[in-house]
């Protein structure tokens, strides 16, 4: 019962923002270097910024912040002087931004091909459907489980829309584990290479380095993450 409760809350998410973050909008210069996002999933500023991400069919090294968390917020602090998300890092441009709607406008002046859609420039209107999103999912991604430090980052091919997908970023975030993010929306020139990689047009799609396991379905995702990492 849990699991389709799950799911219908995680919908219920993407509903409340229209479906930002589902396909891929027009294209800018792509970076040579990945991005670098300190971010929690639980966070409805830090939504905004990865539907952009998504849009613009960027790639990004995540480190999850979760409240309580210790593996990544400390190196926040450090490098911005304070504990606040999300936080970008572009090594491309030796650029740093906090505040979603600047990192937002940062994102598409830098890769993209013209302003945000109305979905990321409409201000209290676009928060207020974010908090909205958040609220649906009111305990997930918002809380640190004690959890082994992987040797290597994870590999996760999703899209920020997607209600499954959703899932797993959750529990990455919440054991704090670091993953490589690649955005493979509709319309996204990546998903030719992901399909010849993974055999279907499926995602989430996770790949542990660590361990060499390879899979599907959020479900059997979401239990290999707590059975392999959660203390």
């Amino acid at each position: 019962m849990l699991r389709p409760i799950a799911i219908g809350t995680s919908l219920a998410a993407t509903v409340a923002r229209l479906g930002a973050g589902l396909k891929v909008g027009k294209l800018g210069p792509r970076p040579t270097e990945t991005l670098e996002l300190y971010d929690f999933e639980g966070c409805p500023f830090c939504r905004k910024v990865r539907e952009a991400l998504t849009m613009l069919d960027l790639e990004a090294m995540v480190y999850p912040c979760p409240p309580g968390g210790k593996r990544f917020r400390p190196k926040v602090r450090k490098l911005g002087g304070k504990e606040q998300f999300p936080y970008l890092v572009d090594p491309n441009t030796n650029t740093s931004r906090f505040e979603s709607d600047d990192i937002v406008a940062y994102l598409y002046e830098t890769y993209g091909a013209g302003a945000p859609p109305l979905s990321l420039r409409l201000g209290p209107v676009t928060n207020l459907s974010s908090f909205l999103a958040t609220a649906a999912r009111p305990f997930s991604g918002r809380s640190s489980v004690p959890s082994k430090a992987p040797k290597k980052p994870l590999e996760l091919w999703s899209f920020e829309a997607s209600p499954f997908c959703r899932l797993a970023r959750e529990a990455l975030c919440d054991l704090e584990l670091p993953y490589l993010l690649h955005n493979v929306a509709k319309n996204s020139p990546g998903r030719a290479a992901f399909v010849k990689r993974s055999g279907k047009m499926m995602v989430p799609y996770l790949v542990d380095p660590n361990s060499g396991e390879k899979m599907f379905e959020s479900a059997d995702i979401v239990t290999y993450l707590y059975e392999t990492y959660a203390k």
